[in-house]
């Protein structure tokens, strides 16, 4: 395998395991939920077609989690202004709150990992990389 292969799989594979380990050390909402509130939050009001496609779900289970965040007041439906027939999901100020206390949980667990794991260099070159991550994704816009 090309070496530049090879630091892709490593990579993805790394940032992958920090993310399961930061959201499993911190997450209060079961996952389908804090997917849901986070393209809520980052992209705005949809559908729940909308939903499952960007979830990559059946439309059904995109519903009963629509139907769960509603019931705990994480989500708001309203008529579509287009088509009265179909609802659009919005994330409630209770759902923001939730989200953002799940993500601070997030960078609470990896700023204590940071300060006791990892020496003043290390904390440097992860700065530098953080940029670099970010340089990365930039690609997906």
């Amino acid at each position: 395998m090309d070496p530049v292969d090879e630091l892709a799989t490593r990579l993805r594979q790394s940032i992958g395991t920090v993310v399961r380990a930061a959201r499993q050390a911190a997450d209060s909402l079961p996952a389908a939920h804090q997917t849901t509130l986070g393209f809520l939050h980052r992209e705005g009001p949809m559908t729940i077609a909308e939903l499952a496609r960007r979830r990559a779900v059946k439309h059904q289970g995109q519903s009963r989690t629509v139907a769960e965040l509603a019931e705990l007041g994480y989500v708001d439906r309203r008529a579509s202004d287009t088509d009265r027939r179909v609802s659009v999901i919005a994330i409630s100020d209770r759902g923001g709150q939730a989200l953002q206390r799940d993500m601070d949980a997030r960078a609470d667990w990896l700023a204590t990992a940071l300060r006791e794991d990892f020496d003043d260099d290390e904390r440097a070159l992860l700065e530098r990389v953080s940029e670099l991550l970010e340089r990365l994704a930039r690609r997906a816009h």
